[in-house]
C-alpha cells in the first residue's frame, strides 16, 4: 500500500518536473529524482510503483491546477465569445508561466507508453468539455451555429492550442507573442463557428 500525500511526496513531484525537464523521461532515473529530492531510491517507491508512475502523478496534480484556474478565469466572463478568448489566451499563457511543466506535458508525457495506451484522465476530459460547454451556451444564446457540433469543435479548437504550445516548447526561436497567438487562433475558430451577422 502506498503512502498518502504528504510534504515529502510533493518533493518527488517537484523533483521529478526538473529532471523530467532536464534529461527528458527516457534518459531520467528513478535514483536521478530520488537525488534531486534528497531522499533515499527506496524513498520513491513508498509512494510510486515506477517512473510512469510519477510521471501520471505529476500529470495529475498539474492537471487539477490548470482546471481550477481555467474555471476561475471563465467564471468573469459571461460572453461565450469572450470566453473562448479567454480560454485561449488562459491556455497558452501556462507555457509561459511555467516552462518545466509544459515540456513534460508536451513531449515527455507523450514518450510514455502507459500514459498513451492505459490512462485515462477525468480532468483533461473535464478541461475539454469546458471548451464544449462554451460552445453550447453560445449555441443556446445565437451566437454559434446551430450545426456546429460540440464534441468535435472542442478538440479542433483544443487541438490548434495544443500545437501552438508544442511549438513554443521545441522551437528555438520565438516567431510569435503569447497573445498574439491566442488571439489569431480564436478569431480563426470564431469566424468559423459563429452564426454570420445579417
Amino acid at each position: 500500500m502506498k503512502k498518502k500525500k504528504n510534504d515529502k511526496h510533493e518533493r518527488i513531484i517537484e523533483a521529478a518536473t526538473r529532471v523530467f525537464a532536464r534529461k527528458g523521461f527516457f534518459q531520467a532515473k528513478v535514483s536521478d529524482i530520488a537525488r534531486e529530492a534528497g531522499v533515499a531510491d527506496g524513498t520513491i517507491y513508498l509512494y510510486f510503483d515506477n517512473k510512469d508512475d510519477i510521471l501520471i502523478s505529476l500529470f495529475e496534480e498539474q492537471m487539477k491546477a490548470v482546471l481550477d484556474n481555467m474555471i476561475r478565469k471563465l467564471s468573469r466572463e459571461t460572453d461565450p465569445v469572450k470566453k473562448l478568448q479567454q480560454f485561449a489566451l488562459t491556455h497558452l499563457s501556462l507555457i509561459e508561466e511555467n516552462k518545466n511543466v509544459a515540456e513534460i506535458i508536451q513531449v515527455e508525457l507523450r514518450q510514455s507508453s502507459r500514459f498513451m495506451k492505459e490512462y485515462k484522465n477525468e480532468r483533461f476530459a473535464q478541461y475539454l468539455d469546458l471548451i464544449g460547454d462554451i460552445i453550447r451556451e453560445g449555441q443556446e444564446k445565437g451566437v454559434f451555429g446551430p450545426d456546429i457540433i460540440p464534441g468535435i469543435a472542442k478538440r479542433a479548437f483544443f487541438g490548434a492550442l495544443d500545437e501552438m504550445s508544442r511549438f513554443w516548447v521545441l522551437s528555438s526561436r520565438k516567431k510569435y507573442d503569447i497573445r498574439t497567438a491566442a488571439q489569431q487562433i480564436s478569431s480563426y475558430f470564431l469566424r468559423g463557428i459563429s452564426v454570420p451577422r445579417t
